[in-house]
């Protein structure tokens, strides 16, 4: 049965519902089984984005501060083809930077540090104390350690087999 867009979930008289998982079922949602419908998002994108829109907007009132932007830079070869990226947000002092990218076949020629300088320059002129980036061990984490990002955290088999690296740099010393 399909109850509220859950599979294998019943619902009593009362209206609570019953998650049935192989001979045993548990109580979910009792005070929800009439109120609300769970879909599945139709475009994850935009959902997505609404979700980051209202987490946004949570946070920057939990903490007064509505000075969020995103940024981003781009390198283009002499056809105008798009050979490597950075991206990310500024805001409360704090940066990310959520895609760093290279094509291949421009790796190696300091393409890489350049646009990371120009986020960290964008991040600076921001206020920002610190940049945070993710990176999964194959990727490049050992670069960013070149450039002062120190691991803070590393997640081991995420997935399995591979490390999910989250390192940090300090912008600016505020002690």
């Amino acid at each position: 049965m399909i109850l509220n867009g859950f599979q294998n979930v019943s619902q009593n008289a009362y209206g609570h519902c019953k998650l049935k998982t192989g001979r045993h079922s548990t109580n979910i949602f009792p005070q929800m089984a009439n109120k609300y419908n769970i879909e599945i998002g139709e475009d994850s994108e935009q959902v997505i984005k609404f979700l980051e829109n209202k987490i946004y907007e949570h946070n920057s009132e939990a903490i007064n501060k509505s000075d969020g932007a995103f940024f981003s830079r781009i390198v283009k070869d002499d056809q105008g083809v798009i050979i490597a990226g950075i991206a990310g947000w500024t805001w409360a002092s704090a940066c990310e930077i959520t895609q760093l990218w290279v094509d291949e076949t421009a790796r190696k020629n300091g393409i890489g540090k350049i646009l990371l300088e120009a986020a960290e320059t964008e991040a600076k002129s921001k206020g920002c104390v610190t940049v945070l980036i993710k990176s999964y061990g194959f990727q490049a984490p050992h670069f960013y350690e070149r450039y002062g990002y120190k691991p803070e955290h590393i997640q081991i088999d995420f997935p399995e087999g591979y490390n999910y690296y989250i390192l940090t740099k300090r912008l600016i010393d505020t002690k």
